[in-house]
């Protein structure tokens, strides 16, 4: 099994078949696909143009630079230009607060940054330019900034000798080398960076086998570069057997199907409420008109599993996995329906209690992982000795996601740590009820949690249902309600529904539940009670 970094996949396919097509960044505008497209050795030169700018910057091994773009080419290239020196990048999604970019380029300590005009803007924006940032490049604008902080990257190539740059001596670097930090989603307080080396990307990408891919499929994602799921998985396995990605500038659940069907794709990968969006779009002839077999899916409901499968006219490969490590594998056919699947050889999974000891069957209990030698792979958090050593305590990979195995050892996922909701002494299943929801026809997107109130006991929530509406839907709250007892049926019901433009997501396209609570707070949208009740707003605790 070839275990490639980036830099090493892209030199074999460029020393094999340099006009080999990698990537396809495509968006769509109206009815037109727009394509920024990237042959093997194109990357290759791009990657060794950009490197020679960055040394020129006055970059050295270890030093990090921040890349804040959606999905863009060049955030392929920053990746080759980066092992090329030894530096380390650090991928920001655009989606963050200011203050939360602002906070990630000071912990990281970045130098410079990589960034499109929207990132910019998103730097600009601060109230001060955030130290110890020294330039930020533009990788999409021709613009003279007159301020020696800010360059178009175009402008910064046009000082780069050519040849010489294309001549720089390029070597993947070691595997156990640090590649980038990656942050973790920060749903809950300020994200931690994970110390993400080569191995990492290396041996996801080399899962191709495991997933059935060959040398005729033609992956697709729509999810952001600076996650690890369309990084490490979709970008490192297309980049091992050298298919031709097709990427999404941004994920449109409402073009996916046409996008899909027109680059001839056949799988793409979906993460947890993305199911639940594209199951809640009204059905189109589309729906069945592409040559998708199988998503690769984490946290596909069971509720919608083969209904899913039907109204799509493909598969469910279910998995689990997050960004430090840990996988489980569902295979179609394989496992029973709503499981995440058993580790791959060479790894254990089990279900711990708080004693660290193993569940009995369909006892719910920690995540954990360590391989079959009885230890854990080390997670090393930047600047965070005490997470990073808390993460492994005891020779275990602590995922802080909790689940439970059946009898026959397939792994099931249950909630989030700090996730669950219960209400009244009963625990509520807020998978399942999105899932209902989803049924509804005015809903276009919706995202089901829990807040404490005051009213609450303690340990107890207000389960609260945020959605988007159909934009051809006008919002009649009795019709709403009438339909959501259709949907819902004899099934728990949310205590408020709060009726948004937009649900506010991370770069996994995971719904950021403290923005949520805050627009409670404000009144922000619409909330009214299950009862049909309007309400100015509602004050949390959290």
């Amino acid at each position: 099994m070839n275990m490639f970094t980036p830099l090493g996949a892209v030199q074999h396919w460029a020393e094999k078949d340099p006009n080999k097509l990698l990537l396809t960044f495509v968006s769509l505008e109206d009815d037109t696909f727009v394509e920024d497209n990237r042959t093997a050795e194109e990357l290759l030169n791009n990657g060794l143009m950009l490197a020679s700018a960055l040394a020129n910057a006055g970059l050295q091994e270890g030093d990090r630079f921040v890349l804040a773009m959606r999905n863009h080419p060049e955030f392929v290239e920053a990746m080759l230009a980066s092992e090329i020196l030894g530096t380390v990048f650090v991928p920001i999604d655009l989606r963050v607060q200011p203050e939360r970019l602002a906070f990630m380029v000071k912990h990281t300590d970045c130098r410079g940054a990589l960034v499109s005009e929207e990132g910019l803007s998103k730097i600009r924006s601060l109230k001060e330019w955030p130290e110890p940032l020294e330039w930020a490049w533009v990788i999409d604008s021709n613009s003279d900034y007159s301020t020696p902080s800010v360059s178009s990257l175009n402008h910064i190539f046009q000082t780069i000798d050519k040849e010489k740059a294309l001549s720089r001596s390029a070597k993947p670097r070691p595997l156990s080398d640090t590649m980038q930090l990656l942050f973790t989603s920060g749903t809950t307080g300020d994200p931690k960076a994970i110390q993400s080396n080569y191995s990492r990307f290396a041996s996801v990408g080399a899962l191709h086998k495991i997933l059935g891919l060959t040398p005729e499929d033609r992956p697709y994602t729509g999810l952001s570069l600076t996650h690890a799921n369309a990084q490490l998985i979709s970008l490192g396995y297309s980049l091992a057997l050298g298919l031709p990605l097709v990427i999404s500038r941004t994920f449109t659940k409402s073009r996916l199907w046409d996008i899909v069907a027109h680059y001839g794709c056949t799988t793409f990968n979906l993460l947890g409420g993305m199911a639940i969006a594209l199951f809640s779009e009204p059905e189109r002839p589309s729906d069945r008109k592409h040559n998708v077999r199988f998503v690769l899916s984490a946290g596909m409901p069971a509720t919608i599993w083969k209904e899913f499968e039907q109204r799509f006219n493909l598969e469910i490969f279910e998995f689990y996995g997050t960004a430090e490590g840990g996988l489980t594998f569902n295979p179609p056919g394989v496992g029973p329906v709503g499981s995440v699947g058993k580790p791959p050889a060479g790894t254990q999974c089990e279900i711990l209690d708080e004693h660290d000891q193993p569940c009995a069957p369909f006892d719910i209990g920690e995540i954990c992982f360590r391989n079959a030698e009885g230890k854990a792979d080390p997670v090393k958090y930047f600047k965070n000795p005490e997470a990073s050593e808390k993460k492994t305590r005891g020779d275990w990979f602590r995922s802080g996601d909790f689940g439970y195995k059946d009898e026959e050892g397939w792994v099931y996922f249950s909630y989030r740590g700090g996730g669950v909701v219960r209400r009244s002494g009963e625990f509520i299943i807020v998978e399942d009820m999105m899932a209902a929801l989803a049924k509804h026809p005015d809903i276009n997107d919706v995202y089901v949690y829990g807040t404490s109130l005051a009213r609450n006991s303690p340990g107890e929530k207000t389960v609260i249902a945020a959605i988007v509406m159909h934009e051809d839907r006008k919002l009649v709250i009795d019709d709403f309600l009438s339909h959501v007892g259709e949907v819902i049926g004899q099934g728990p019901y949310p205590d408020y529904f709060q009726v948004l433009d937009e649900i506010p997501k991370t770069a996994s396209e995971k719904p950021i539940e403290r923005f949520l609570v805050q627009y409670l707070n404000t009144g922000a949208g619409v909330i009214f009670s299950r009862k049909g009740d309007m309400v100015d707003r509602i004050n949390s605790n959290k």
